[in-house]
């Protein structure tokens, strides 16, 4: 069924990933008409699942995340990146629940993207691989979910692109998902977003060494473009006042301006950094088609043009939170599915949570979000059954 990407006998020193493997007979089925198969989706879980398999939480992963959720991450060996929320004892109660994080289709951290190998060529796929969807993300998962002998998902959590992938489970598979968790998210990609995703899209097919999506056969790496596409996004993760408040003009480690275009501004070294440790844990074209998977998302319009439809008849729980100084996915987005939740008559719960730290104040030591998502896991969890 799995195996381990390494033979570590510790998984909390030296933390590996599962891999599943689908083979050619059981083929992912996309939304542009392709057909992927075999593929393989690489994973981590955390916890015990419960006699009744009924304490399973699936976590989907933002853009530039990864499966690593509560671990020390392979590649830089910083925390996970839910490290804050995801673990024995904390909100998402590793010793209560069962937890999965699978990379998603499309990824680079070991599921099948467009760096995997194309059995057809024996190459990179590159940009042979099929574009992506976030419905064909969700597919991948649930086929993962199948195979750990999972009927229902206690919760399915996520923010940003996470949330997305939250919505389209809420959606595609009602039945299966007992309570969800919507962080700084949207049903749409608004145009505004799908500018910057283009603004970083550009850089990368510009640089040089991208060689047509062809560079790892081409022995290079579009570091630069790939580095300048990170920075744009970061200044859309983050907000005004957030900005001001940690970098200001100060200039970095000089007394005055160099009249030049080195990193005179803090702001500025700041950003280079961001973009180079970036490229070293995440693979260009990857990046293209999650952003390309992101741009196409739009759940009403997969229904007729009617949000409420996406979800009618659900009897999932939801808990939808916005951030005050989010300007990727603003407070009006998160209301939008609240509106629609609420016409196809589902139980929803809404906080928009004042803070300065922008799109990513979902990923940080949010303390009223924290104590919101307690809240609402707890009743969820009396509601299901689950013992503390």
């Amino acid at each position: 069924m799995s195996h381990k990407t390494n033979t570590c006998p510790d998984q909390a020193i030296n933390p590996d990933s599962l891999i599943a493997h689908f083979a050619d007979n059981q083929p992912l089925r996309l939304d542009s008409g392709a057909v992927l198969a075999p593929f393989q989706l690489a994973y981590q879980t955390y916890g015990t699942l419960n006699a009744d398999k009924s304490n399973a939480i699936l976590i989907c992963h933002p853009l530039t995340c990864d499966q690593h959720v509560a671990n020390p991450h392979p590649l830089t060996g910083k925390a996970g990146w839910w490290d804050n929320l995801a673990g024995a004892g904390k909100i998402i109660d590793t010793a209560r629940y069962f937890v999965i994080c699978s990379n998603v289709i499309g990824g680079c951290l070991g599921s099948t993207g467009p760096a995997s190998m194309n059995p057809q060529t024996g190459k990179p796929y590159a940009l042979d691989f099929p574009v992506i969807t976030i419905a064909d993300m969700v597919r991948a998962q649930a086929m993962l979910v199948d195979r750990l002998g999972i009927d229902t998902l206690f919760a399915v959590i996520g923010g940003s692109m996470g949330g997305c992938q939250v919505l389209q489970w809420a959606s595609a598979y009602k039945e299966r998902v007992f309570s969800a968790i919507i962080l700084a998210s949207g049903a749409r990609f608004s145009a505004q977003n799908i500018a910057f995703d283009e603004i970083g899209r550009q850089a990368v097919m510009a640089d040089p060494d991208w060689r047509d999506g062809r560079y790892i056969e081409a022995g290079t790496t579009p570091r630069k473009g790939l580095a300048v596409a990170r920075m744009t996004a970061h200044v859309t993760y983050l907000s005004e006042k957030a900005l001001h408040r940690k970098f200001g003009r100060n200039l970095q480690a000089r007394p005055q301006v160099t009249f030049g275009f080195d990193a005179d501004f803090q702001i500025e070294s700041y950003l280079r950094h961001q973009g180079m440790t970036f490229v070293e844990r995440f693979d260009a074209n990857s990046y293209l088609y999650l952003t390309r998977a992101m741009d196409y998302f739009d759940l009403a319009a997969d229904h007729g043009g009617r949000l409420a439809h996406a979800f009618s008849g659900t009897r999932t729980r939801f808990f939808v939170a916005s951030f005050s100084s989010d300007w990727l996915f603003p407070t009006r987005e998160s209301q939008l599915i609240v509106h629609a939740l609420n016409a196809a008559g589902a139980s929803v719960s809404f906080v928009e949570i004042a803070t300065d730290k922008g799109h990513d104040a979902f990923l940080l030591d949010e303390p009223v979000l924290s104590s919101a998502m307690d809240g609402f896991l707890q009743a969820s969890a009396r509601a299901k059954g689950i013992p503390s």
